[in-house]
């Protein structure tokens, strides 16, 4: 899980599941709680499909 995708590819991370923002990658706390957690279930569910996921390549999964 990362902010800056273009990093990732450098250093060649090999699943790469793009967040929200630098100061806040796993959410944004100006949001109403309920959109927040919304938001937090929707990344940890797209990281786990890669983490389970076979990859032969670099991968983002968006």
């Amino acid at each position: 899980m990362c902010t800056v995708v273009p990093i990732s590819l450098t250093v060649g991370a090999n699943r790469i599941v793009p967040t929200v923002a630098i100061p806040h990658p796993l959410g944004n706390p100006a949001l109403p709680l309920e959109e927040e957690q919304e938001i937090r279930r929707k990344l940890l569910d797209k990281a786990l499909k890669a983490l389970t996921t076979e990859v032969s390549e670099q991968t983002v999964f968006e």
